[in-house]
């Protein structure tokens, strides 16, 4: 889990796209599929399409609009494009590690598109490099596409098998030849990909919000261990393993995905919902008003109101058009990196007691800065529920988390946090609470290893071992963990 350090906010990963039609303009309904998940990347962005010869591709860092700014790629009878918007996981944020990857070899153009991390690449990488392969990108994406122009294979369906069984951990891709357009969700399926049907032609994507930008009708998901493969003659489906575990990230519902998105069945909005409701069960807080830190805690923040009666409130509002980056302020003006995208709305907060919602802490630094904002707007408490368990590991599996040192819930306890954040009491959700709210996907079928260090399949590196606590108030001996009190 790679955190944003102007947020202090697990980053989203990657967002794929693919569609195969011979009745759209390929290359722009890839554009608003990739600008529906813009979400899940904003350091670059790419699309590649394909007319059955030759392949065009057009890549540059930045958001969706400004890479597409002078156009898109332009070949006047695609019918195949996929396309990837990014954050850096695995490999450095530069212009070379852009996707998708566009790569000529014996078998003829392939290029590909990767959501995830391949915990296992370093070590494929240097036994390749031994045996004499060049890579342009420190990106663990090219060790697959170089396993696939590598392999005795005949057919590239066979080729993309057989490179499967080598690699190990996160992914989802979208994969395009001449003639077909391929999707894959690895065996635990820890990352989200859909299938739609689009005018006699078929879509792939990350989330089924980007489904519904196209126009598209949600078919259903691609499950783990399958490969899909479309062309003229429609879509077929290829097993091609068989998981010892299905392990969805369970931050897909948490933060990453958009609320309006269907992930495996279970709708985002309504877990966020849920998930609030579950909080003001649990926390038995009481206050004034309930806010939310815009936009993640939303969602979870109205549920809390609903379960508890406490009114909502737009105690925090969201400078929504500061854009991708900004100039950091001087260190004197610490703050200003906050206040520059949200402001405490004073008329709201001044003399109330607050329950203020939010979807995680990562480091806390964040979270401090807000509640200080809400004191010196006249805010006469502040209680913060956080609609996740404490984040106390790391992940492998395509949101690179920084060092483990670095997450707060890894060296201190709850009431050590709350202390640390200047708030008058801290509740995190109980991890039975959060497998409560997701009420289509069974316990054992998602990913809980940030909050438990259950990992389901290879890591780098081993696993340390902690324990939380989940609620503490100053001042109190009182400590919760799990059912309302």
């Amino acid at each position: 889990m790679f955190y944003d350090d102007e947020n202090d906010k697990p980053r989203e990963e990657c967002g794929i796209f693919g569609v195969y039609s011979r009745h759209d303009n390929v290359a722009l309904t890839t554009y608003w599929g990739i600008y529906a998940l813009q979400h899940r990347g904003q350091e670059s962005a790419g699309i590649t399409v394909t007319d059955g010869t030759v392949m065009d591709i057009q890549r540059g860092m930045g958001l969706v609009n400004e890479v597409f700014r002078q156009g898109l790629p332009a070949l006047p009878e695609a019918n195949i494009a996929i396309g990837h918007v990014r954050y850096s996981t695995t490999g450095s944020s530069l212009l070379v590690n852009t996707q998708p990857l566009l790569v000529s070899y014996s078998g003829g153009q392939i290029s590909l598109a990767h959501n995830g991390n391949l915990t296992n690449a370093k070590e494929i990488r240097a036994e390749l490099e031994k045996q004499g392969s060049v890579f342009q990108t420190s990106i663990d994406s090219e060790v697959l596409v170089n396993l696939i122009a590598r392999s005795k294979k005949t057919g590239v369906e066979e080729k993309i098998t057989e490179s499967l069984a080598q690699i190990q951990g996160a992914y989802c891709l979208v994969i395009m030849t001449g003639k077909e357009l391929i999707g894959v969700r690895d065996p635990h399926g820890f990352r989200p990909l859909c299938i739609g049907k689009l005018n006699g032609g078929w879509v792939l994507a990350s989330e089924s919000c980007a489904l519904d930008t196209v126009g598209a009708e949600l078919v259903r998901d691609v499950e783990p261990g399958e490969m899909v493969i479309i062309d003229d003659n429609g879509l077929r489906s290829v097993r091609f393993a068989q998981g010892d575990r299905r392990a969805l990230c369970v931050f897909e519902y948490i933060y990453f995905a958009r609320p309006d998105s269907v992930i495996d069945g279970q709708s985002v909005y309504q877990a966020r919902f849920d998930m609030g409701r579950r909080l003001a069960c649990e926390s038995g807080f009481k206050a004034d008003i309930v806010i939310s830190v815009p936009d993640s805690g939303t969602t979870a923040a109205l549920g809390y109101s609903f379960e508890s009666g406490i009114p909502f409130a737009e105690g925090l509002m969201k400078n929504r058009y500061i854009g991708r980056t900004f100039i950091q302020p001087e260190q004197k003006h610490r703050d200003l990196g906050v206040r520059i995208k949200l402001n405490a709305v004073r008329s709201v907060v001044n003399g109330k007691s607050i329950i203020m919602v939010d979807d995680s802490i990562v480091r806390g630094t964040t979270s401090g800065k807000i509640v200080r904002m809400l004191k010196e707007a006249g805010a006469v408490a502040v209680h913060m529920c956080v609609s996740s368990p404490p984040i106390a590991y790391p992940c492998y599996y395509g949101i690179d988390t920084a060092v483990r040192k670095e997450l707060i819930a890894a060296t201190k306890k709850v009431e050590e946090i709350c202390r640390f954040i200047g708030a008058d009491s801290l509740y995190y959700l109980s991890q039975e609470g959060l497998q409560d709210t997701l009420a289509n996907i069974k316990f054992d079928q998602m990913c809980y290893a940030c909050f438990n260090s259950d990992y389901p399949c290879h890591t780098p590196c081993d696993a340390e071992v902690s324990s939380a606590k989940y609620v503490f108030e100053p001042g109190s001996d009182r400590q919760r963990k799990g059912g309302a009190q």
